[in-house]
């Protein structure tokens, strides 16, 4: 038997993990969230694993002699993913120091460590998103991406330093994730999440103008990635020990504009395209990300699979078998 821990396991990404596993005939699993089972109890409600942990008993199971055996591998998407916390303290706390001991442990004990990582890392790709740069010339545009900047800087500098690491890890940088599952996640729920609310509750969809002249209103581009291709490449990661040590970008790899995603969660709501165009908030204005692409030509040269669900397979797929019908993974 495999044992895996995943962390933020009550979570949007962190749940649909426990059901691609399950799905894969893999059971053993340690749920691990700050979020109890009954605080948030649809998530995990179909779903196979041996034991869940809060993030405080964690720390103790690690402590167990089988963990030290039996576990093989931490997946490790429990963190602050609030991109609008202005916590500093309390964003070091959840996204660098949790992590930075989980790294630890893995080292220690010989264990593959699967870390999230996040696309606000690259701030507003000036300097690009090239998953092959070294962290340190990017300028995320909020505490939330400098503290997963800080993580990924610290890793640089263990390597840097030929400080031991586990022996096989991975950060995965996430882009626009979008799925089943993230219904609980309320102001930072995804648009394709909103939209569908809002477009069924008016009949019309409110998406922000342009105050960028390079771009016309709804043409500004984010990389629109489904939970479903996450889920299946870290599968795939979990299956193959071959794949180098290092940081990866999580995204389809194609910038899409928002009127193209709108397009698509019309379409499959079966309804005609009606759009409210608003201003940003003063407050963003000075965040806002125009532009956002993965390269995903290192996950690829991996021997990863390539991206599954298109844009509008997606949205159509996340708004028919889901939404609509009041359903998450199951």
């Amino acid at each position: 038997m495999v044992m895996v821990i995943i962390t933020g396991a009550n979570g949007f990404i962190g749940s649909a993990l426990v059901w691609e596993l399950n799905r894969a005939g893999i059971d053993d699993i340690v749920a691990v969230d700050t979020v109890s089972l009954g605080e948030r109890p649809e998530l995990l409600r179909d779903c196979r694993y041996r034991l869940f942990l809060s993030k405080d008993q964690i720390w103790e199971f690690l402590q167990r002699p089988e963990a030290a055996r039996d576990v093989e591998s931490i997946i490790h998407m429990g963190a602050c993913s609030t991109t609008t916390e202005l916590n500093v303290e309390f964003l070091n706390e959840n996204n660098v120091e949790y992590t930075r001991r989980l790294w630890k442990w893995c080292t220690e004990h010989g264990k593959k460590l699967i870390y999230a990582s996040s696309a606000a890392v690259y701030g507003d790709g000036a300097n690009g998103f090239d998953d092959s740069s070294p962290t340190k010339v990017f300028r995320p545009l909020n505490p939330y991406g400098e503290s997963k900047a800080a993580f990924d800087r610290w890793v640089d500098d263990q390597l840097q330093s030929g400080s031991p690491t586990p022996p096989h890890w991975l950060g995965l940088r996430f882009f626009n994730v979008f799925g089943p599952n993230e219904n609980h996640k309320e102001f930072m729920r995804s648009v394709a999440n909103k939209a569908f609310s809002e477009v069924r509750a008016k009949g019309s969809l409110n998406l922000f103008r342009s105050h960028n002249p390079q771009y016309a209103d709804g043409h500004q581009k984010r990389d629109f990635v489904y939970v479903k291709d996450i889920t299946r490449w870290t599968l795939e990661i979990l299956g193959r020990p071959q794949i180098k040590n290092g940081i990866y970008n999580m995204g389809f790899g194609q910038a899409r504009t928002w009127l193209d995603l709108a397009s698509a969660i019309f379409k499959a709501m079966d309804r005609e395209m009606k759009i409210n165009w608003i201003e940003i908030p003063q407050e963003m204005q000075a965040r806002y990300q125009y532009f956002t692409e993965a390269k995903i030509d290192r996950l690829l040269a991996q021997g990863l699979s390539r991206p599954e669900w298109p844009l509008e397979r997606a949205v159509d797929d996340y708004i028919v078998q889901y939404l609509a019908r009041g359903k998450g993974l199951s």
